[in-house]
């Protein structure tokens, strides 16, 4: 059984840090991201008796080691929900991205996501996106956000039934534009992550996350631009603190970020324009803006010496046609 699937990866707004099952990546607390387009994954899998053994390759690349048992974890998670004789042979999968992985743009998520939406069609598991949500997010807890798409929020939980991820209802997709500063750094997301409660400023983040959530809930519901993305903003620093407070003292940005971060700010205090900047865990930035500012924007944003890209909000997880398949 043969099955194809794309997702989009996330920008993370009230962002999640550290696990506290690194199995099945149950997180502290909840997290809010949006989806971003037309930046996408696109996944094959197939469960072939013809397959000596489980086989992933991503961008042409054949995965070995740790990023190989992510996502067997995925496949195996996918495999321990179907009653369907074909998924006990091995399966292939085959992944290839629309955008620069590993630079902080959350390849990851769509990664993970698109392999769970695939999954689940090949192994003929009859789910809902949020049940889907659960299968991605032992790959990746932000994968489970990227296949509800849009605005989503991931809930906290020690389970299944708990932990997954749910969209949030708002209109600012009509409006929002963001351009992405691409500062290409290379990073590895998980480690941070393994580490994030050793921090001195991880309870300190943990006390105010979940005023932060509610606050972006009721910012998006009621469309509130200039709320929302200034807490996505705040966020992004507290983040960054306790990343950079951890054991090794991961420091993420590199000085075309920061220049970025003034230029933003520059934006808004002098020329009045609605404009934030957002950071995951690496050193590339989202600048949030509106379609009326976003050529201004994007033209400040390259001043700073690097590469952009305009994207807008991407929709959830979903299949596609045979003649999408990757081989």
């Amino acid at each position: 059984m043969k099955a194809t699937a794309m997702a989009h990866p996330i920008q993370g707004l009230v962002k999640y840090h550290g696990m506290r099952d690194e199995i099945e990546r149950l997180p502290y607390h909840d997290s809010i991201s949006l989806c971003t387009a037309p930046s996408h994954t696109r996944t094959t899998v197939e469960f072939s008796m013809d397959y000596e053994e489980d086989t992933f390759v991503v961008d042409g690349e054949e995965l070995d080691g740790r990023a190989y048992e992510r996502v067997e974890a995925v496949v195996e998670k996918a495999r321990s929900k179907s009653d369907a004789a074909h998924t006990v042979y091995p399966v292939r999968l085959e992944s290839e991205n629309s955008f620069p992985s590993n630079v902080g743009l959350g390849s990851s998520s769509s990664g993970f996501a698109a392999a769970a939406m695939a999954l689940a069609e090949a192994a003929e598991l009859d789910a809902s996106r949020q049940e889907i949500s659960t299968i991605a997010r032992v790959g990746s807890a932000s994968a489970a956000r990227a296949v509800t798409g849009a605005f989503s929020q991931l809930h906290t939980g020690l389970n299944d039934e708990d932990c997954r991820s749910r969209r949030i209802p708002s209109d600012l997709h009509e409006d929002l534009k963001i351009v992405v500063g691409l500062v290409p750094y290379h990073k590895e997301t998980e480690d941070a992550h393994e580490e994030a409660a050793d921090s001195h400023m991880f309870q300190a983040r943990n006390a105010h996350i979940h005023g932060q959530i509610a606050e972006m809930r009721d910012a998006l519901r009621n469309n509130e631009f200039d709320r929302a993305f200034e807490l996505a903003e705040q966020d992004s620093l507290s983040l960054a603190a306790t990343t950079m407070t951890g054991p090794s003292g991961w420091v993420y940005w590199q000085p075309a970020t920061l220049k970025i971060f003034n230029t933003v700010r520059e934006l808004r205090e002098e020329e009045d324009i609605p404009v934030y900047f957002s950071t995951d865990t690496g050193a590339s930035v989202y600048v949030n803006t509106t379609e009326e500012h976003v050529d201004e924007v994007e033209e400040a944003v390259s001043d700073c010496g690097v590469s952009t890209t305009v994207w807008d909000v991407g929709g959830p997880a979903k299949l596609l046609d045979e003649e999408k398949h990757l081989f």
